[in-house]
């Protein structure tokens, strides 16, 4: 639930989303546990990828799940 903490003083309506995208990219990667510490660079990736303007939550998931099985 790393982007959970990452994301707990933004508005809402400012993160909702990354907060989908991190959800769909779990989803897209098969991750269950949310204690993994994978979570933490699937967080970092969909914020860096968010930070880029893109506001499209299964956009910036695709964009990370490639980022994240490239790597």
């Amino acid at each position: 639930m790393a982007i959970y903490r990452r994301l707990r003083n933004r508005p809402l309506a400012e993160t909702a989303h990354l907060i989908a995208a991190y959800e769909l990219t779990l989803r897209a990667l098969h991750l269950v546990d949310r204690s993994d510490q994978l979570t933490t660079m699937i967080t970092d990736k969909v914020i860096e990828i968010g930070a880029t303007g893109l506001k499209d939550p299964a956009e910036i998931s695709k964009r990370a799940v490639e980022l994240l099985t490239v790597n």
